[in-house]
């Protein structure tokens, strides 16, 4: 379906990417340039990077640039990747010290090279972020890791605030917009995580608009409260290019309204529920409180 988006939203995603001005997002750029790092917020064309950078905050992307998988809703590349960058988790740490980072989210591609699909990798960046910014809160967007329950005992073992995994969309469409995944066992990954670590706060999303029903988002909103899933993030899916896979329709502001007063009222400790909202957009405050 070739709908137009409508001038609410693209009048929102303007101000996203304009921001707080040009300079303190290149300020941010070439701070995080300087380091060698790399952003989901740039990689993945994330139309909130002006309004994050502008605030002297990014959500960091590990172990490459170049995912194994070829989700159809994703920007970031795909292909062959490059070996782990050993001193990665050592620029990541002084990299959110320079910025003053108080609360911060750290993801990666997905890496089936790897035999722990690069969890050991996790747990270094949040070893060294921990031992340069004591009294931060850490949050890791992980992958499934294939499903392999040590490389989730490693990462969980490192001591993360939070720990997020997306199922990204209603089960019905994995196998066209998440190839690759599977939803249980994604679903699992969050249940292992509430189950060995209680205290730990999970937390998911879901991107609306790529032709699920009201029906299948309830369930999936029910089955991630059966996993005592704390966290959960509702956003409207917008295509990066006309070669991924198209936007069904775009949801009205009071329907995200109504996603989140029914994703309250199934027992959520927080949700965020807007056309621009992701995963990582204002961890923060979505997180305030809860830990």
């Amino acid at each position: 379906m070739n709908q137009a988006p409508p001038e609410w939203l693209i009048e929102d995603v303007r101000q996203a990417r304009k921001g707080a001005g040009r300079q303190p997002i290149e300020e941010t750029d070439r701070l995080i340039a300087r380091f060698g790092l790399a952003t989901v917020c740039r990689s993945a064309r994330c139309p909130n990077r002006g309004a994050c950078f502008s605030e002297r905050t990014a959500t960091f992307l590990i172990l490459g640039e170049v995912c194994t998988r070829r989700c159809t809703f994703c920007a970031v590349r795909h292909g062959p990747p490059s070996t782990p960058d050993e001193d990665e988790p050592r620029r990541v740490a002084l990299t959110i010290a320079a910025l003053g980072l108080k609360h911060v989210v750290i993801t990666s591609v997905t890496r089936d090279d790897l035999p722990d699909g690069g969890a050991r990798h996790f747990a270094a960046v949040v070893g060294k972020v921990r031992r340069q910014c004591p009294g931060g809160k850490i949050e890791v967007l992980v992958p499934d890791f294939g499903g392999s329950e040590a490389a989730f005992q490693i990462v969980a073992a490192s001591g993360p605030d939070v720990l997020a995994h997306n199922l990204e969309t209603v089960p019905r469409l994995y196998e066209t917009v998440r190839r690759g995944a599977d939803y249980r066992r994604s679903l699992d990954l969050l249940k292992r995580s509430k189950d060995a670590f209680p205290s730990m706060v999970t937390k998911s999303g879901l991107m609306l608009g790529l032709g699920e029903q009201d029906a299948e988002i309830e369930d999936v909103l029910l089955d991630l409260a059966g996993v005592r899933c704390d966290m959960v993030t509702l956003g409207q899916y917008l295509a990066p290019s006309p070669f991924h896979a198209p936007v069904s329709r775009y949801l009205s502001r009071e329907e995200f309204e109504a996603w989140r007063a029914k994703a309250e009222g199934l027992g959520f400790r927080s949700v965020a529920s807007g056309a621009l909202v992701r995963s990582s957009y204002k961890a923060p405050i979505f997180f305030k409180g809860l830990a």
